[in-house]
């Protein structure tokens, strides 16, 4: 292979050498094209349609060397690489047992079980590191049980928080997301129609009762049996797109908030071992959250694209189907590198509780204004109360004082403990039972 016909990734630091990229790669695609010819030839002969001899000469076959270049600048004359595939792969298994090579088959047949075994394939290491991010965040959540924090709405201070809750949002997002992840993968089907779906050319080869060669198909490859031919039906490509799009935007809000907060004017966390730049050698960019939310950037637009391939019309469509092929991948690979920086990320996330305590003071104690409205109300009613807030929020920062200092100013609050009703920390409600509730889950 050429190095122009080689992607290796230059511009797509997000996914470059994961296993992801190595599991949708050029040769990985030619790997399950080839599986997939393969099976159907064991499949048919297990239902005594062909040769057991013919299923081993096959199988062997395509063990062998197939030349991923040549084969893809073949692919533009009939629009697909299986059409020049089958003519290789025929060729190598001879004369005797050739005629067997994806007999019966369309060439969507195999492209799109060869996809299906792709997405498989890709999926487990995503799975995996989920699975490691989930127990990465699941630690810091119980270690942050009741770290207090600010709260932030709307970019502003509102009211406080933990980061242990904020830590088992994210986890909770990433169980989502491998829950949706885990079933698309269980549920993806192997895909054998024929021609136009009805599987006629395998009864004019002598199958007696054709409908059951699909599954037979399926098994051979460990795929789920599909119950129609699906050419026009994308379901299980819609299904992928919907979780994996899931999946980056559940990776790319974790990112989003690390972004956020590694701020340097913030700096309540920080990525472990960031970037460099080029030009300021004082920087550490925070670039696994980059790289996340890059990913989650792109995610819904590729997905977009293969929502809208389940308009495929006819029986075999021209266009859709096409459409599916380089999005899919994409999001594949995008997936499965924002998964990879995410197990990194959580597992090296550093959180810097003393400056979350620090910022709790930056509004000068109004931070737990609702908390004091609620409290004051039942001393000097309602109304009084939020009068008396109202006037003494813009003194707080005139003066330099805490709304505390100038609360105990007030004759009428003498007897209200202000210490306890003022601390930010004592005001994260239910934040820390609503923590260990997520942390029950699994």
């Amino acid at each position: 292979m050429t190095a122009d016909q080689f992607d290796a990734g230059l511009l797509a630091p997000g996914w470059t050498g994961s296993r992801a990229a190595t599991a949708t790669s050029d040769a990985a695609y030619l790997r399950a094209l080839l599986d997939a010819e393969a099976a159907l030839t064991r499949a048919q002969a297990a239902l005594g349609l062909a040769p057991a001899a013919a299923a081993t000469a096959v199988t062997e076959a395509a063990e062998g060397f197939f030349d991923v270049g040549s084969l893809a600048e073949r692919a533009r004359s009939g629009g697909n690489p299986v059409i020049p595939l089958v003519a290789d792969l025929t060729k190598t298994v001879g004369p005797e047992f050739g005629p067997y090579v994806h007999r019966g088959a369309t060439s969507q047949d195999i492209l799109d079980t060869a996809t299906m075994l792709v997405a498989v394939r890709a999926l487990e290491p995503v799975l995996a590191d989920l699975d490691r991010t989930q127990r990465a965040l699941a630690r810091l959540a119980a270690r942050h049980r009741d770290t207090p924090m600010p709260g932030r709405t709307l970019t502003q201070h509102a009211v406080p928080t933990t980061f242990g809750l904020k830590a088992a949002g994210w986890r909770s997002l990433v169980l989502d997301a491998r829950d949706r992840v885990s079933a698309v993968r269980d549920s993806l089907p192997a895909q054998l129609g024929g021609a136009a779906g009805t599987l006629a050319a395998f009864t004019a080869y002598g199958a007696e009762d054709a409908t059951a060669l699909p599954a037979a198909y399926a098994r051979e490859l460990g795929l789920r049996a599909p119950l129609l031919p699906w050419h026009t039906l994308r379901t299980p490509v819609a299904d992928l797109a919907g979780c994996l799009a899931l999946t980056a935007g559940a990776l790319g809000k974790a990112a989003a908030d690390v972004l956020t907060l590694s701020r340097t004017e913030i700096g309540e966390v920080a990525e472990t071992g960031g970037g460099g730049s080029s030009a300021m050698p004082h920087k550490a960019n925070p670039v696994r959250s980059t790289l996340i939310g890059a990913a989650a950037q792109r995610a819904p637009q590729l997905a977009a694209t293969l929502y809208g391939s389940l308009v495929a019309p006819d029986e075999r469509p021209a266009g859709a189907w096409h459409a599916e092929w380089e999005p899919l991948r994409d999001l594949l690979r995008l997936v499965g590198g924002a998964a990879r920086d995410a197990a990194e990320l959580t597992e090296g996330l550093r959180v810097r509780a003393d400056v979350m305590r620090e910022h709790l003071g930056l509004t000068h104690g109004l931070i737990v204004s609702e908390r004091l409205s609620a409290e004051l109300s039942a001393v000097l009613g309602r109304d009084r109360a939020r009068e008396l807030l109202t006037r003494l929020a813009p003194r707080t920062f005139a003066e330099g004082r805490s709304l505390g200092e100038l609360l105990a100013d007030e004759p009428a609050l003498k007897d209200v403990p202000l210490d306890d009703l003022t601390d930010p920390a004592r005001y994260t409600g239910s934040a820390g039972a609503l923590t260990d509730r997520a942390l029950e889950r699994r």
